[in-house]
């Protein structure tokens, strides 16, 4: 029978999985994520998503085995913002993000001992205006530092946020929708769900 392994160490993308009913495995994946030269926001996401499901289908050699990875990042003006290195990085992305819209891409891969499909997902983000008060309080609290774009959009930064186009889930993290759709298409079984 099919298993469903994550290859991921995210809790968030452990509870969305879970709350969509899925039952599954964590085996997360080591990889660098570097962007490439050149490389534009969604091939970044797609390339890593489908790296992290390889590694994780190679090292675990089980031709059962359907392989999810996923890779989040935040895009503005095409600029990749991933996770800040620190509380100043921080700063400086929240204050791009202030008073305008970006976007939020995920990466998906499903690998197979059959086949690997990859997609991506893309939702636009607004924020409102913020303050450099605002902004100092919510690095303080420790929230944006292993974010993508330095904020949680089912955290506190959800305060800031009035407005999203597209998949509200992809910005957590997951977009569930086309995860359940690619994971179908892979033959994973409903009755492998919960």
């Amino acid at each position: 029978m099919r298993r469903l392994v994550l290859a991921s160490a995210s809790p968030r993308r452990r509870e969305l999985l879970t709350q969509a009913g899925f039952t599954f495995a964590i085996h997360p994946a080591h990889i660098p994520e570097d962007p490439l030269p050149g490389e534009d926001p969604i091939s970044y996401v797609i390339r890593l998503a489908r790296e992290k499901a390889q590694a994780v289908f190679n090292h675990l050699q089980d031709r059962d085995a359907v392989i999810l990875g996923a890779d989040t990042t935040v895009t503005l003006d095409n600029h990749i913002l991933g996770k800040p290195e620190d509380t100043a990085d921080a700063a400086r992305m929240l204050r791009l993000l202030s008073g305008r819209t970006h976007r939020v891409i995920t990466g998906i891969a499903v690998v197979t001992a059959e086949a690997a499909e990859v997609a991506a997902e893309v939702t636009g983000v607004r924020f409102l205006a913020l303050s450099d008060q605002e902004i100092s309080a919510y690095i303080a609290t420790g929230e944006p530092m292993d974010k993508a774009g330095a904020y949680a959009i089912q955290g506190r930064a959800a305060r800031w946020i009035p407005r999203i186009e597209g998949c509200y889930f992809n910005v957590v993290g997951l977009p569930l929708s086309l995860v359940s759709t690619m994971l179908e298409f892979c033959n994973f079984p409903a009755s492998a769900q919960t």
